[in-house]
């Protein structure tokens, strides 16, 4: 087996491995969800005003979304140093680049199942109405996006993971680095939304700087993980 293929065996392992375990826990639907639909009602009621209400909609998604997104992060890898299982993985010489990649795909793939509750959730909450084009337009906003948190997430989680009140470092490393991307999710969001009259080929450019983000913590992740579980 060639290196590449691997590479891309293990990160599928890894991704595997952490789906599974939260299929099994089911602590996304039964804890993550509904703390992320907690969030959008209680902005419902606080703001009650459908114009308003459609004008931060976009906002509202990846505010709740950042936020359930730490929960997951702390979740997952509280349980990887609780059993030992990332030094395991580190031990047997498995490279951490591609324990980076599985781990960043199994947190994308639950980012995008949340940011599709939460876009359904300002459809029916917010009676924000898409046209056929911001519908695409937010699907890839949302798939980029995800991208871009997984990996920077689960670099900034694996920092934190062996330090001393990791439930507040986290937040505090985290997200000074993702405020890039929820500027640029939130500018995306609007266009898709068509919020205060924006067009939506005006989210095109923000998706482009959210792909080159993306791509910039996905290196750097790939590099860096391996030095930054190590310390």
């Amino acid at each position: 087996m060639s290196a590449v293929r691997r590479r891309r065996a293990i990160a599928l392992a890894v991704a595997r491995k952490d789906l599974s375990i939260e299929w099994n826990s089911r602590v996304l639907v039964n804890q993550v969800a509904p703390f992320a639909s907690i969030i959008m009602v209680m902005f419902a009621f606080a703001l009650d005003n459908d114009g308003i209400l459609q004008r931060v909609a976009p906002g509202l998604v990846w505010l709740a979304t950042m936020f359930s997104m730490l929960v997951v992060i702390q979740r997952t890898f509280a349980v990887e140093s609780a059993d030992g299982a990332l030094d395991a993985l580190r031990v047997a010489g498995i490279d951490p680049g591609s324990i980076f990649v599985g781990k960043s795909m199994a947190l994308a793939v639950q980012l995008f199942a949340l940011e599709a509750l939460l876009v359904a959730m300002a459809v029916v909450l917010y009676g924000v109405e898409m046209s056929v084009l911001g519908l695409c337009e937010a699907i890839v906003t949302m798939v980029v996006a995800t991208i871009g948190l997984a990996c920077v997430g689960t670099l900034y989680g694996g920092l934190a993971a062996g330090a001393r009140g990791r439930e507040t470092l986290l937040p505090l490393l985290l997200l000074p680095v993702v405020a890039p991307v929820l500027i640029g999710a939130t500018r995306a969001t609007e266009a898709a939304f068509g919020s205060a009259g924006t067009a939506v080929s005006e989210g095109w450019p923000w998706i482009g700087l959210l792909a080159v983000f993306a791509v910039l913590f996905g290196a750097v992740g790939t590099v860096a993980f391996g030095p930054l579980i190590d310390e």
